[in-house]
């Protein structure tokens, strides 16, 4: 069976083919029209289209997206790509491809690719977080992606950073409207917004990420002390047997042996078995995923 997955972004539009054993059999990547819903719909059916043309065979349909479907009305909330909001995405697709169409927040969809055949594969419980532009997360359990009523299961980046500080309070604005969400202080832009608060050096994430500067040394680890205290809120609630960190800032080595260091301050537990990993899949996990949400129920 040909399974399709998309990753819809702010800035690109990406469609992976994939066989019923995993195997990736192509890929395509263009630019995301901006703030054109109409327009974003008709290049996600178009690149559908294009991938079953060439390929001779029609596929299952797996859409990634940031933001949510509402389980109230059928249109998308939350995403930070705004002409998405208040758009009956699903609806519309599948009038045009006439088909069902699968949706699930992008970060669900990384969460699912490497609980299936990724980093986590074979644990029950898997947290999946993205450290990005923004900071979300998805939860899979048993294989099958946690949604929530509310479709905001897993929205751990709009949860207020855990045990602040004096100096943390109130914490950044963020864009939902509260202040000291963790989105504003463990997203690329945060962790370089803070750095500057405390050098007054211009730099971006990976800049800081890769500096041997005492200054952005100590940035990365008041980043890691932060990263720890937002997962052990996770581990405390969730137990979950792995999280699988995603997006940019996942890329930093030195993460996944100081923040598993660093919680068992903060988890409720005499002992931490859960494991911080690495996406095996990286970049690629997105469209996996979305392939990946025909193999649930």
């Amino acid at each position: 069976m040909l399974r399709l997955g998309i990753d819809l972004g702010g800035t690109k539009i990406e469609i992976a083919a994939f066989d019923e054993h995993g195997r990736e059999l192509l890929r395509r990547r263009v630019a995301t029209p901006q703030g054109d819903y109409r327009a974003t719909v008709g290049t996600i059916a178009a690149l559908i289209e294009a991938v079953e043309s060439e390929l001779h065979a029609r596929g299952s349909v797996g859409i990634g997206m940031p933001g949510a479907e509402s389980r109230n009305s059928g249109l998308i909330k939350n995403a930070n790509s705004t002409c998405l909001i208040g758009q009956p995405l699903r609806r519309d697709l599948q009038t045009l491809l006439q088909r069902e169409i699968r949706l699930a927040n992008d970060a669900n969809c990384f969460a699912l690719s490497e609980a299936v055949d990724g980093a986590a594969a074979g644990a029950e419980v898997v947290f999946g977080v993205i450290l990005g532009t923004g900071c979300g997360g998805g939860i899979v359990v048993r294989g099958q992606v946690l949604t929530g009523t509310n479709a905001i299961a897993g929205e751990w980046g709009h949860n207020p950073l855990p045990w602040p500080t004096d100096t943390e309070r109130p914490g950044p604005a963020c864009y939902c409207g509260k202040h000291g969400c963790n989105e504003t202080w463990l997203s690329g832009p945060g962790l370089a917004r803070d750095h500057f608060a405390h050098s007054g050096q211009t730099l971006t994430a990976d800049a800081i990420a890769n500096s041997p500067d005492p200054a952005c040394q100590a940035s990365l680890a008041r980043y890691e002390d932060r990263l720890a205290r937002g997962l052990a809120n996770v581990i405390n609630l969730l137990d979950p047997d792995v999280i699988v960190l995603g997006g940019g800032l996942s890329n930093i080595a030195r993460l996944y042996e100081n923040v598993p260091r660093l919680w068992s301050r903060y988890v409720f537990s005499d002992h931490v078995a859960t494991r911080l990993v690495a996406p095996l899949h990286g970049d690629s996990s997105g469209v996996r995923g979305a392939a990946w949400l025909w193999n649930t129920a």
